[in-house]
This record gives structure tokens, sequence and C-alpha cells, in this order.
């Protein structure tokens, strides 16, 4: 990558994962979603939301309360 990428949430749905980026971006940080899960059984794996290591702080702080 060309930047370096901070995991800053991690969930096994993936709109969970949607909402946590399209929370990032409102507040005008750049996220992107990796998404791990098993494409056949679906059970298995995770969905990671990244962002640049100079957002990670404020990132964690926006995304504190959504696993709540």
């Amino acid at each position: 990558m060309e930047k370096d990428w901070k995991q800053v949430f991690l969930t096994g749905e993936l709109y969970q994962a949607e909402i946590a980026r399209e929370l990032l971006e409102m507040n005008g940080i750049e996220a992107v979603i990796l998404d791990k899960k098993d494409k056949v059984y679906q059970v298995f794996g995770d969905i990671e939301v990244y962002v640049n290591e100079t957002d990670e702080a404020k990132a964690l702080e926006i995304l504190k309360n959504l696993k709540s």
C-alpha cells in the first residue's frame, strides 16, 4: 500500500463495517473495508476497516461507541 494503514474496526457483519466507514468518511477520514470472510461458508473470517495511521486516534474516538 502507498500509505501506512491501521485497523480501527473489526466485525463479522458487512453492514457494521459499512456504517463504520460511512461515519469515518462523514468526519473527513478516508477509510477502506477489507473483507476477509470466507466466500463459501460466510461464518469464517472477519471484515476490517482501515484508516491512514495519521487518522487512527480520531477514528478510534469516533468509533468507540459503535460496537456498544
